[in-house]
């Protein structure tokens, strides 16, 4: 059975590494320049560099059908196309599952039924039914990971969960439009008000003291409010690498909505 991911954001990237591990074949999908931030958390990094690996698996960019083919035949890796449309991703690849995993937000989700047999959609502004045939609950809490037959997934809520008591500080939003630029890497600790990035000639520096956990791409272009950095205030003691809890129960939900529908005898 293949499945199709959509994003290479920590989400996606455990939603494609879960579903391997339960032995589906599956393709990621992404954009040319994604403004991901937990890229040690995730497999973005491949669409820049041509690989990247996220606990114990890899992900490889690939340009064409032949070489997604052979790469799904040797399960060397994961394959990765960049820059496909949804169209073009499920007239070509066929798949039998369609997951759309880029998390945006704010943004009206795209129509997924009837591209693929099975179509789920992750994150707000997800309605099952509508947009896609199921959708998973990504906010925290006790429904997180639910796999949603009919209605919607709850709406974006206003502060991000709170770490060490930190939580909406813990972020550095772009204040303009631009390329951001920046030398600092993933994990390394930072003193508050350290220079970290720039966009222009806005130089963004570190909220709070801690670990670089959320660190856009150098030279990825952002438009203003874009989330480009994100430190965890646990130093060296917080999670910056690996597949976090939210993710992995994320998921899970996905892993069980394809599981269910294959026992009602739908999927292949």
């Amino acid at each position: 059975m293949l499945v199709v991911v959509l994003g290479t954001n920590d989400v996606a990237s455990a939603v494609a590494h879960r579903l391997v591990a339960a032995g589906y074949s599956v393709v990621l999908a992404e954009g040319p320049a994604p403004a991901v931030t937990r890229r040690g958390m995730a497999f973005a990094d491949a669409v820049f560099d041509g690989e990247a690996e996220l606990a114990g698996l890899r992900a490889r960019r690939v340009e064409s059908i032949p070489e997604v083919e052979a790469l799904l035949a040797s399960r060397v890796a994961i394959p990765l196309l960049v820059g496909w449309s949804l169209r073009d991703l499920a007239g070509s690849l066929r798949p039998n599952v369609l997951v759309d995993a880029r998390m945006r937000k704010r943004a009206q989700p795209e129509t997924l039924r009837g591209l693929a047999p099975l179509t789920v959609g992750l994150g707000p502004g997800f309605v099952a039914g509508e947009q896609a045939d199921l959708a998973v609950e990504t906010a925290w809490g006790e429904d997180l990971g639910r796999v949603i037959a009919r209605g919607p997934t709850r709406p974006l809520e206003g502060e991000p969960r709170e770490i060490a008591g930190h939580a909406r500080d813990r972020y550095v939003y772009a204040p303009l439009a631009g390329v951001f630029e920046t030398t600092r890497q993933i994990g390394e600790l930072v003193e508050a008000g350290e220079p970290l990035a720039r966009i222009g000639e806005a130089m963004l520096r570190a909220p709070l003291g801690g670990a670089i956990r959320g660190l856009t791409r150098s030279g990825v272009p952002v438009s203003v409010g874009t989330k480009v950095i994100e430190i965890d205030p646990r130093g060296a003691a917080g999670q910056v690498f690996g597949i976090g809890e939210r993710p992995a129960r994320i998921a899970a939900g996905v892993l069980n909505a394809i599981r269910a529908w294959q026992a009602e005898g739908r999927g292949a």
